[in-house]
């Protein structure tokens, strides 16, 4: 007959793994903090901005948030969840075809304009940031 390994043997491994996980956790942690102030203090000074350029350039402006991503998240998934929306509303047919064509024009209506007031505020930082580029001129 098999014997089984006792409770506390899986209790030490399993205590063992989670001290393990919480030394990751702090060591990730003060190299997250000493990495962060070195980069900002030694990277992403305002005196730096016109030192780099090519590649460095490109991450300086991405750090300093020159250049967004998010537009480029929301349009994908604008466009995926239309086509999902879309797609899916027609497996609503053979039940109810009041409830197609509410999913189908009412959801990507409701989903466009959820994500015009995402992307009007992206338009709204981008125009600030450039009238404030100008006035500074």
């Amino acid at each position: 007959m098999y014997t089984y390994p006792s409770s506390s043997l899986v209790r030490s491994a399993t205590t063992a793994s989670a001290s393990n996980s919480s030394v990751v956790a702090i060591v990730a942690l003060i190299c997250a903090i000493v990495g962060s102030i070195l980069v900002f203090v030694l990277f992403l000074r305002k005196d730096n901005e016109s030192k780099y350029t090519g590649f460095v350039k490109w991450l300086y402006d991405y750090l300093q948030f020159n250049k967004l991503t998010i537009d480029i998240i929301l349009r994908f998934t604008y466009l995926f969840l239309a086509i999902f929306i879309t797609v899916a509303s027609f497996g609503l047919i053979s039940t109810s075809f009041l409830g197609f064509l509410l999913s189908l024009i009412l959801g990507n209506l409701v989903l466009r304009v959820v994500y015009e007031f995402s992307m009007l505020v992206i338009l709204i930082y981008r125009n600030v940031r450039e009238l404030n580029e100008k006035t500074k001129k």
